[in-house]
């Protein structure tokens, strides 16, 4: 299987030799830390097995959140720490996308307009939600920012997971959705996105880039559907917020000048897309984000602020459970997840000694 850094390390040096005076200091910095992940440029540790006699060197990863190699296991840490914000309650999953017009502007500005839309989506999200046409109460809501299509086409959207239902005014009910067809109407949410996004733009000086059309266009679209339960929900996420621009198991082949990779169309229609090395690397660069942007954010009963009505809605729902007869889930308490035991590639079992130190070769880009 051909790996995102492979490609890199063949390809990175030239793009950065052609277009480095011209490149943002995040792409150069991604770009060079993907290329030297897992290599000894970072170190690591030789472990030597007396039963097969054979040494074993680990590299370090390079740990970027850009990285496909190194997000497997952060997917498993975040996990461990997000399920003691879980209520005892189904959930939806709520997706909002913009116009094509505001791409342009969004992937210019991306810092600005990026953490426009995460909080106009969420914001929009909460409005809906405290309308007793609905639901009527104040939910959680968790936020991912996404910027990508199977083809790694910019296309900046935001998903949002929320529990069903929301806390009442008073803080001792928990209301449940109005409505058994749907959770909430995406056509009200959408509207009320559109209108947070204007108003922001505004605010920001940046709507004098927008055509006027925009601000009425119909191609304003949010999606809400049911995930399931506690941990099926937050799996779900999960692969939202650890997903990168394009995984390891997507790409089918690299020959020096062209990558293919496994995408889907806007239909769904899943297959093959082959492009030249250097646009293949320019559309996964457009996809890193700003240094220290945050992806991942939280708003209402999930935010800091709301935690005392977040255990008061976490008691509400523990005690109707138990009033119908139905357990309760068990809370799961964040606990480090230890590192898997280091064992030979030949006879699979742990090793007896202590690894030896490799140092760095030269010093991190």
């Amino acid at each position: 299987m051909v790996e995102l850094a492979e490609i890199f390390r063949d390809a990175g040096p030239a793009y950065l030799r052609r277009f480095g005076d011209r490149m943002l200091p995040s792409h150069k910095r991604v770009l060079q830390k993907i290329i030297v992940c897992r290599t000894p440029a970072l170190g690591g540790e030789m472990y030597f097995c007396p039963r097969c006699g054979i040494e074993h060197s680990v590299y370090h990863s390079c740990r970027d959140r850009h990285c496909p190699t190194c997000q497997g296991h952060e997917a498993e840490r975040w996990l461990e720490k997000q399920r003691k914000l879980l209520l005892s309650c189904s959930y939806g999953l709520a997706t909002c996308t913009v116009p094509d017009e505001l791409r342009r502007i969004a992937r210019s500005n991306q810092r600005q307009v990026y953490a426009i839309l995460v909080r106009s989506a969420a914001r929009a999200l909460l409005e809906v939600a405290s309308n007793r046409r609905f639901i009527g109460g104040l939910t959680g809501v968790m936020t991912v920012l996404h910027t990508w299509t199977r083809a790694m086409i910019h296309h900046p959207h935001v998903h949002m997971l929320f529990p069903v239902g929301g806390l009442g005014d008073e803080g001792a009910s928990w209301i449940k959705p109005r409505h058994r067809r749907y959770i909430l109407p995406g056509y009200a949410l959408a509207r009320v996105f559109r209108e947070n996004v204007e108003q922001a733009f505004r605010k920001a000086g940046l709507d004098e880039e927008v055509p006027r059309k925009v601000w009425a266009s119909e191609r304003w679209v949010a999606h809400v559907k049911r995930v399931g339960d506690g941990d099926k929900a937050l799996l779900y996420l999960s692969r939202y917020v650890f997903r990168v621009a394009i995984s390891n198991e997507r790409i089918l082949a690299y020959d020096g000048a062209r990558v293919t990779f496994k995408a889907k169309d806007q239909d769904g229609n899943a297959g093959p897309v082959t492009l030249a090395v250097e646009e293949f690397i320019r559309r996964f660069l457009q996809h890193v984000l700003p240094k220290g942007f945050v992806k991942v954010r939280y708003f209402g009963l999930w935010g800091s602020a709301c935690r005392p009505k977040l255990e008061k809605a976490r008691t509400i729902l523990h005690a109707h459970h138990v009033a119908i007869g139905k357990k309760p889930p068990r809370i799961s308490t964040h606990e480090p997840i230890p590192r898997p035991t280091p064992r030979c590639p030949k006879c699979g079992r742990p090793y007896e000694r202590s690894p030896v130190t490799i140092p760095r070769s030269r010093a991190p880009p």
